[in-house]
């Protein structure tokens, strides 16, 4: 498999086609040998790695040489295949198309087998720039990691698989072993030294396993090389063990991580198990023991007794090795201290902080906030951004700072509502992030996508949100200066990602639970009030902070008849969604039962009989109250409900003593009394719910009496802020609120009405006209009598021809409008024809009434139904104002 500017595993290449791409091709033709593997290694093994491979910047930074090689595992030097190790090139062009250089430009790790954008790992001449087409069926996972320290770009590792499957299944590196990797790459990139490859060396020489210049190929990377001294740095220790034996083969750092000296280790796993705290034995047993084995599952942490009997913080990753034809399976793994990312006394205290704030965020937006609020003073960061992961989209619940000027120009584009949403294919960090769920710090001068560039140009943090082994959201943390990250810093992201993590999957299933409750709420409560003639009305809702926030208060303000209004409130027992839901029948039941012209003591026996039938065991209060715009005459009706309240004009205000009823739903044939109480123009009418007036703490009477003192104090002329006064700061609480407002002021102009009883005679139409005829002239709308003759005409002959019974016509004029009812016993609909045949002589009455009136309509009442129509008086006909006779 020929290669040319690229790194992978195959023959090695001539040297004369890597001249082309080589900028340094003079010392080209030869390589590094690798070292003999040692017990050191079984770290790499751990990480899957069967090669390492060292590139170095060139000092004119046109290209990378390979200087050093590590080779671990069966395909090593020792294995069957010697020369598998040296199948990648010499060179590689800085600015090619290899995975090297891809990393090195970008700054991230790239590794294949993954759906990541990457450079090719089949690179080719004539391969279009920029394709990126996979790792070829057969080969080993492969990844490139860049060489970065202080800011400035060193070099680039490769890294070589084993060619058969990882422990999950899938082919490629682990997100686990992922990161031991690049933890190694780190300790690489800690030991070059600087300059380009020849720096540090005398002629002929090898030193930290760079070849010297003069070199011919700088001999074998021994124990000294750099990529064997990053292991001895790394800080790691690994073993081997055989599951069922007891034994256990251990480095020296393993040893030295569990303070046994290096002579005296006798090979027993219980040695080692002996300076473990007791506590954390049964889960290191779950390794150990073959039966329990769950090598791939997550990292283990334990502790273990310092010679000073302080207890010391270790990590435990381990797989399974399969054994072939080498022997049994073994359990390879790799021991780490983690003391550094446990908090220090300061940072548990900023945790405790957060923990407690993030228990009584409820949302997602507050959990958000509550994360921000505690990251952004220990951390100093110029930018904080949270977002939430749903299904394959950012959704942005915070940003510090909120102005979008401040954040990356593509996010602008997105920023439709308050935040912006951004699709993680448009964001491929964040993804990889997020797939690997490992916080990701990036130094200084990283080139990002567009979606990231500018949000942390000194430094960046990307640290996914975690909740149950997946990632549920992703934090950002950005600086402008050149920013170092300290072990402290990286203890609190940790930290941050667990409890964060968590606090939004429960802050999620709070938002569903909510939004299920407010459609439930909403759709059950009127979405607006109506219009009345002489007055306004205002309404106010609070929903319990207990259960679903959904209850049973409900109100109402029914427009009817005649200029009388209707207005309902009232309370179903308890807080859940079957209260609401009889809620929801009881103020619909209500409702038609007032629109068909029922009295208010009616509506609510009627109410009551339904809910006895419903064979539920709530039951519900209610009070309701019918009002007369034109008189102010109200009758109201209580059926175990507080009594309305009334605030006159003079300041003064006073409980409505209203005789009540029992609640509904208790007696099928209880009795509802109503109490008559006039209201002067500039009174106002306030209904509330017990929620408002009656608490644990509070009695009702105290309650009503505090209502009542904020209605004297407040301004009748803004009836919105009185309904907030009513309300005062109150936040939720254990009992749904509701609250019904209205200040009646009058009619401006008064109606004048008329009306006739239409007999049953052969000229009963003849006695109809007649009647509109003189009351036209009376009220001084003579000049409009014959489009209202022609209209009474036509509806007294439909309802004396379709239907039986009475027959009544009313006459209504107001301002510029005069309304002509016609009331007939029965319930059926008119309906306009859609076809006419003119050569009929029937059909056309409703399309004559609908061609001269402004509006008609047909509306049930009860006992029947009224047809009614509207007609427009020219302004400049207007009579002058009457009195009603």
């Amino acid at each position: 498999m020929r290669r040319e500017g690229g790194v992978g595993v195959g023959p090695p290449l001539p040297v004369a086609d890597l001249s082309a791409a080589d900028p340094t091709a003079d010392g080209a033709g030869s390589r590094p040998e690798a070292p003999r593997p040692d017990g050191r290694h079984q770290v790499l093994v751990f990480a899957g790695v069967a090669l390492a491979a060292l590139y170095r910047l060139t000092d004119d930074g046109d290209g990378m040489l390979l200087v050093d090689l590590l080779t671990v595992g069966p395909h090593g030097p020792e294995g069957p295949d010697r020369q598998a190790p040296h199948g990648l090139p010499d060179s590689c062009v800085a600015s090619g198309r290899s995975p090297a250089a891809e990393a090195l430009r970008s700054g991230r790790p790239q590794w294949s087998g993954s759906d990541e954008p990457a450079a090719s790992w089949t690179s080719s001449a004539d391969a279009p720039s920029g394709e990126a087409r996979g790792e070829p069926p057969g080969e080993p996972p492969q990844g490139a990691l860049p060489l970065v320290r202080d800011g400035k770009r060193l070099g680039c590792l490769i890294v070589v698989g084993e060619p058969d499957h990882n422990d999950e299944g899938t082919h490629g590196f682990t997100a686990e072993q992922r990161g031991l990797v690049e933890f190694y790459a780190q300790e690489v990139a800690a030991r070059l030294p600087d300059g380009g490859p020849q720096a540090g060396a005398a002629d002929g020489d090898v030193t930290d396993g760079v070849p010297a210049p003069g070199s011919a190929g700088g001999g074998p990377a021994v124990a000294g090389s750099v990529l064997g001294t990053a292991l001895e740095h790394l800080g790691a220790g690994s073993f081997t063990l055989t599951p069922g034996t007891g034994r256990i083969d251990a480095d020296a750092a393993m040893l030295d991580l569990f303070d046994i000296p290096r002579g005296a280790f006798d090979g027993d796993v219980e040695s080692l198990l002996a300076q473990t705290v007791p506590d954390d034995v049964p889960a290191l047993m779950s390794v150990i023991e073959p039966r329990q084995a769950a090598p791939t599952g997550q990292p283990l942490e334990f502790r273990v007794r310092r010679p000073t009997g302080e207890p010391h913080w270790l990590r435990l990753s381990s797989r399974v090795a399969a054994g072939g034809a080498r022997g049994p399976a073994r359990v390879v793994g790799v021991v780490t201290d983690c003391s550094t990312v446990r908090l220090g006394t300061d940072e548990v205290t900023r945790v405790r902080r957060m923990a407690a704030a993030l228990g009584d965020a409820t949302s997602v937006r507050e959990v958000s906030r509550v994360a921000v609020a505690a990251l952004r003073e220990p951390l100093g960061a110029q930018r904080l951004a949270l977002a939430q992961l749903e299904a394959d989209r950012l959704v942005v619940t915070v940003l510090d700072p909120p102005q979008s000027t401040a954040w990356p120009g593509v996010w602008h584009a997105a920023w439709r509502s308050e935040w912006p949403e951004a699709p993680l294919d448009a964001l491929p960090t964040l993804r990889a992030a997020l797939r690997g769920r490992r916080t990701s710090l990036w130094p200084e001068g990283t080139a990002f996508e567009a979606g990231l560039a500018g949000v942390g140009p000194g430094g960046l943090a990307v640290v996914p949100l975690l909740s149950r082994g997946r990632a549920v959201g992703v934090c950002l943390v950005g600086w402008d200066a050149p920013h170092p990250f300290s072990p402290e810093e990286r203890s609190l992201l940790t930290a941050t990602a667990g409890l964060v993590g968590q606090a939004l999957t429960r802050a999620r299933a709070y938002d569903r639970e909510q939004e299920l409750a407010t459609t439930l709420q909403r759709s059950l409560l009127p979405r607006s009030l109506p219009e009345l003639p002489g007055g306004v009305a205002v309404a106010r809702y609070l929903p319990a902070r207990r259960g679903l926030q959904v209850g049973g208060d409900w109100y109402d303000v029914i427009a009817l008849p005649h200029n009388h209004v209707a207005l309902v409130i009232g309370d179903v027992q308890g807080h859940s969604a079957a209260a609401a839901t009889i809620m929801g029948q009881i103020r619909t039941a209500i409702r038609a039962y007032a629109v068909e012209g029922h009295p208010p003591d009616v509506v609510v026996s009627h109410a009551n009989r339904l809910l006895v039938g419903m064979e539920t065991d709530l039951f519900a209060t209610c009070c309701y109250v019918d009002l007369g715009m034109e008189e102010g005459q109200a009758w109201c009706v209580r059926a175990g409900h507080p009594p309305p309240l009334l605030r006159h004009p003079d300041g003064d205000t006073e409980e409505v003593a209203v005789e009540g009823g029992p609640p509904l739903g208790v007696l099928a044939e209880s009795e509802f009394p109503m109490t008559s109480v006039v209201l002067a123009p500039g009174t106002a009418l306030a209904l509330v719910t017990d929620g408002l007036v009656e608490s644990a703490g509070l009695d009702m009477d105290v309650g009503l009496l505090r209502v009542r003192t904020t209605l004297a104090a407040a301004d009748p002329a803004n009836v919105d802020r009185m309904a907030d006064d009513v309300l005062g700061d109150r936040g939720l609480g254990e009992d749904d609120v509701a609250l019904l407002l209205l200040r009646y002021d009058g009619l401006k102009v008064r109606p004048i009405r008329a009306g006739w009883s239409v007999w049953r005679l052969p000229d009963a139409v003849l006695h109809a006209r007649r009647f509109t005829a003189r009351t036209l002239r009376s009220w001084k709308v003579a000049h409009m009598t014959d489009t209202v003759l022609l209209v009474v005409s036509e509806l007294v002959t439909n309802a004396l021809v379709h239907t039986e019974g009475a027959v009544h016509l009313d006459l209504m004029l107001t301002g510029d409008r005069l309304r002509v009812t016609v009331r007939d016993t029965s319930s059926r609909t008119p309906v306009k024809p859609v076809i006419v045949d003119w050569e009929s002589t029937g059909g056309r009455g409703l399309l004559l009434v609908e061609a001269m009136s402004a509006a008609w309509g047909s509306t049930p009442v009860s006992g029947g139904k009224q047809v009614w129509c509207e007609i427009v008086v020219p302004a400049k006909e207007s009579p002058r104002e009457a009195s009603p006779s």
